[in-house]
C-alpha cells in the first residue's frame, strides 16, 4: 500500500511538473541586425533576458504593474501576440544631435487577460518595453516593478541624491560602485545608469515618455547582483520652504500615480553600446518619444543666451559706470554687449521681482519695459527667470495669467525653477506648463529639474533642462565629473551646463568658485569645447561681458558656435575619461574634445572621413598650449588646410581640451 501511494505520489509531481513547465512560454524578438535578442518569458509573471550577440548581458529582469485591486504581469494569460516591422525616419524642430533621425526596429505586441499589453522594441543599438492599458476607469497605480538582474559582476555608475531623497535636482557627482555590493541600505540612484559589464559592452538604462506618472529611482539588492525600482508617492499636501522658493511634500498618498484607465506608460529602455562613442550619438529619446504636437513652430528659435546671475550682476570696465546690481542700467550693459556680439537673449534671473513665489510685481530699480523697449531695437529678446511655486499658484488664480501677462510685454520666454521633486505632481506641471507657455509663444528652460525624458520634442518650446552639476556648482563642477556627461546626462537631452568661464585653473590652484567672478577647473580649451559637447537649446553665456571683451578671439569662436546639430560623430571615446566630436551644422563642421584629471596627455591621430569627398576646409583649432598642465589658460590657436582622408593630431592636457571650427 504505501508503495502504491508512494507511486502515485511521484506521479502527481512529475505531472504537476509537466504541467508547469507546459505553461511557461518563451517568446524571441530580434534587433534588424541580429545582434541583439530579447527572450521574453511568460510564466508565473513577466521576464525577460536581453543578448548581445548570444550573450546574455541582463538576465530574468521582471516586470510588473501594480494596481490597487491587481497586478499587471502576475501570472499573466495571453490572449495575442504581433510582430512588426518599422524603418522610418524622424525630423526633430529643434535638432539636438541629428536633424534626421533614424527610426529603424522590430516590435513584439503581447496582450494578456486583463485589458492590457506590454510592447517590446529590439533596436540595433538597444531595447525597450512599456505598458499598455486598455481600462475605462481611473486607476491608482501603486508600485511598478522595472527590476534588473546582472549574470555578471558589473560596475555601476551612479547619482546618488543622499539625503535629498526623491527631492533630488540630479546635481549630484557621479559614484561607481560594485553590483553585489549596491546593499539595500544604501543611497538610490536617479536614472540614467551607466553599466559597464566589464566585456566590452556598456549598457545604459533610463526612461521616456514620463508623462503624468513618477520618475524612477533604482536601488541596490545586495548579492542577488541587480536593482529594483522605487518611486515617489503623489504629494497630498505641500508647504513652502525656508526661502519661499520650492514647495516640499508635507504629506503623501499611497500610490504613486492616479492616472487614466486607458494609456501608454513610460519606456524603459536599455542602450547596448558596443564602444562608449555610440552613447555620445545615441539618439534613443527621440526615438522613443512623440514628436511635435504644435501647429505653428516658426517663432521657436534656439540660441546662444547672456547671462547675469552667475556673477552677481556685477561687471567691470571703463563702459560700466552704475551700481552693480540688477536694475535698469546693468541690464542695459548686458543688452549692448549682447547686441555687439549676436547673442540672441538675455536672462534676466532672480531679483527682477518683488515677491519670488508671487511675481506679478516687479521691483522699481527694473523697468521692464523699458527694458523690452532697448532689447527689441538692439535684437536682444528677454527672458525671466521664475520659480515654479509662482506659475502654480498662477494656475489656480482665474484673475491673472503670467504667461499672457508678461508675452503681451514682449518676453521671450521663462526659466522655470526649483522644481525640485520628480512626482506626478511634477511631471504634470512640466507639460501644463510648456503647453500653456506655447500658446502665447514662448520659450521655456526647466530649471532646478529632473532629467528630460522625450517632453522637448513634443513641445520644441522647451529648449533646455537643466538637472546636471553643471558651473552654476563652482568648484564642485569637475572635469572628472563633467567626463560622463556626453555618456550620460547628454543622452537623455539638452542641459543647461551653463558654460563660458574665462577664468581657469588646474584643480590644486582652485581657491574660489562662485563670485563676482566665475573661477572653474579645466584649461580654457577644454572649457570652450563644452559648447561643442554640451547640447542646449538655450546654450548660456556664464562670464562676465568684460572676460570676453579681454579675449576677444575665444569670445569669437564661442558666439560663433551653433546650438543645433545636423550630425553627430564621436571620434574617439572612453567614458568618463574623454571624449572627441564631431558635428555638423549646415556646411560646417565642429570638433569639440575634453579630458578628465588623468597625469598623463592624451594624444589621438584623427581620421577626418567624415568630411565631404572632394571639398577643402580650414581647420581653425584651439589647443591646449605647452604650459596648459599648470597655467590652465594657455592655449595656442592653429590654422591649416584639411580635407577628407586626412588625419589631425589632437593633444588633450590634463583636464584639457580641443574646439575647431572647420569651414
Amino acid at each position: 500500500m504505501r508503495n502504491k501511494v508512494f507511486t502515485l505520489l511521484i506521479a502527481f509531481i512529475l505531472l504537476n511538473g509537466t504541467g508547469m513547465q507546459a505553461q511557461q512560454k518563451t517568446i524571441d524578438l530580434t534587433s534588424p541586425d541580429g545582434s541583439i535578442r530579447v527572450e521574453v518569458s511568460l510564466g508565473d509573471r513577466i521576464s525577460y533576458t536581453v543578448y548581445n550577440n548570444n550573450e546574455p548581458v541582463l538576465q530574468n529582469n521582471e516586470m510588473q504593474l501594480q494596481l490597487r485591486n491587481e497586478t499587471l504581469g502576475l501570472n499573466p494569460r495571453l490572449t495575442g501576440q504581433k510582430h512588426s516591422s518599422v524603418n522610418t525616419t524622424v525630423k526633430p524642430v529643434v535638432p539636438f544631435k541629428f536633424s534626421t533621425v533614424e527610426n529603424k526596429y522590430n516590435q513584439l505586441k503581447l496582450n494578456f487577460k486583463g485589458d492590457y499589453s506590454v510592447e517590446f522594441r529590439a533596436f540595433d543599438d538597444g531595447v525597450a518595453y512599456r505598458f499598455i492599458t486598455s481600462k475605462k476607469e481611473t486607476i491608482d497605480v501603486m508600485n511598478e516593478d522595472f527590476n534588473m538582474y546582472f549574470p555578471g559582476d558589473y560596475l555601476l555608475q551612479l547619482q546618488c541624491p543622499g539625503k535629498r531623497g526623491f527631492a533630488s535636482v540630479y546635481e549630484d557627482p557621479y559614484s561607481q560602485v560594485e553590483s553585489k555590493k549596491w546593499q539595500v541600505k544604501d543611497d538610490m540612484s536617479v536614472l540614467p545608469v551607466l553599466i559597464d559589464t566589464r566585456k566590452g559592452v556598456k549598457i545604459l538604462v533610463s526612461e521616456t515618455n514620463v508623462d503624468d506618472y513618477p520618475h524612477t529611482f533604482v536601488k541596490g539588492i545586495g548579492a542577488r547582483n541587480g536593482v529594483r525600482s522605487i518611486y515617489p508617492r503623489v504629494p497630498v499636501e505641500t508647504a513652502y520652504d525656508e526661502r519661499g522658493m520650492s514647495l516640499i511634500v508635507t504629506k503623501e498618498a499611497d500610490y504613486i500615480a492616479r492616472t487614466a484607465g486607458t494609456r501608454d506608460f513610460p519606456w524603459r529602455w536599455f542602450i547596448i553600446a558596443k564602444r562608449d562613442g555610440q552613447l555620445i550619438e545615441s539618439t534613443m529619446v527621440c526615438r522613443l518619444s512623440p514628436q511635435n504636437t504644435l501647429n505653428d513652430v516658426s517663432w521657436i528659435k534656439p540660441g546662444l543666451v547672456m547671462w547675469d546671475w552667475i556673477n552677481r550682476w556685477v561687471d567691470y570696465g571703463p563702459e560700466v559706470n552704475y551700481k552693480a546690481g540688477v536694475n535698469t542700467a546693468a541690464y542695459k550693459h548686458y543688452i549692448d554687449f549682447a547686441s555687439r556680439n549676436k547673442i540672441p537673449y538675455l536672462i534676466l534671473d532672480e531679483g527682477w521681482s518683488k515677491n519670488r513665489a508671487h511675481p506679478k510685481e516687479i521691483i522699481p530699480e527694473v523697468d521692464m519695459p523699458e527694458l523690452i523697449r532697448y532689447g527689441n531695437e538692439k535684437n536682444v529678446g528677454l527672458i525671466l527667470w521664475i520659480t515654479y511655486a509662482g506659475i502654480n499658484e498662477d494656475f489656480d488664480d482665474d484673475s491673472f495669467n503670467l504667461f499672457e501677462h508678461f508675452a503681451n510685454m514682449g518676453i521671450k520666454g521663462f526659466k522655470i525653477d526649483f522644481m525640485d521633486r520628480s512626482d506626478q505632481v511634477i511631471t504634470h506641471f512640466y507639460e501644463r506648463a510648456a503647453k500653456e507657455a506655447a500658446k502665447y509663444k514662448l520659450l521655456v528652460e526647466l530649471h532646478g529639474s529632473y532629467k528630460p525624458t522625450g517632453l522637448e520634442y513634443r513641445y520644441p518650446n522647451i529648449l533646455s533642462y537643466e538637472g546636471v552639476m553643471g558651473l552654476e556648482n563652482g568648484l564642485r563642477a569637475t572635469p572628472d565629473n563633467s567626463l560622463f556627461f556626453p555618456f550620460m546626462r547628454g543622452v537623455m537631452g539638452p542641459m543647461s551646463f551653463t558654460p563660458g568661464s574665462m577664468l581657469n585653473v588646474q584643480p590644486e590652484n582652485a581657491r574660489n568658485g562662485l563670485g563676482s567672478n566665475l573661477v572653474t577647473v579645466g584649461t580654457r580649451v577644454h572649457h570652450i569645447a563644452y559648447y561643442i559637447l554640451f547640447e542646449s537649446g538655450l546654450q548660456m553665456i556664464a562670464d562676465s561681458p568684460r572676460q570676453f571683451d579681454q579675449n576677444p578671439d575665444c569670445a569669437s569662436f564661442i558666439f560663433s558656435t551653433p546650438v543645433t546639430w545636423d550630425e553627430t560623430h564621436a571620434l574617439a571615446a572612453e567614458a568618463g575619461q574623454y571624449a572627441i566630436v564631431a558635428k555638423r551644422h549646415g556646411d560646417k563642421w565642429w570638433i569639440g574634445g575634453i579630458a578628465n584629471n588623468a597625469e598623463k596627455i592624451r594624444e589621438f591621430d584623427l581620421a577626418l572621413d567624415f568630411l565631404p569627398q572632394g571639398k577643402t576646409f580650414r581647420m581653425t583649432a584651439f589647443e591646449d598650449g605647452p604650459n596648459a598642465e599648470r597655467q590652465a589658460m594657455d592655449y595656442d590657436v592653429n590654422r591649416k588646410d584639411v580635407k577628407r582622408g586626412d588625419k589631425i593630431h589632437v593633444r588633450l592636457a590634463r583636464n584639457g581640451g580641443f574646439a575647431a571650427v572647420l569651414e
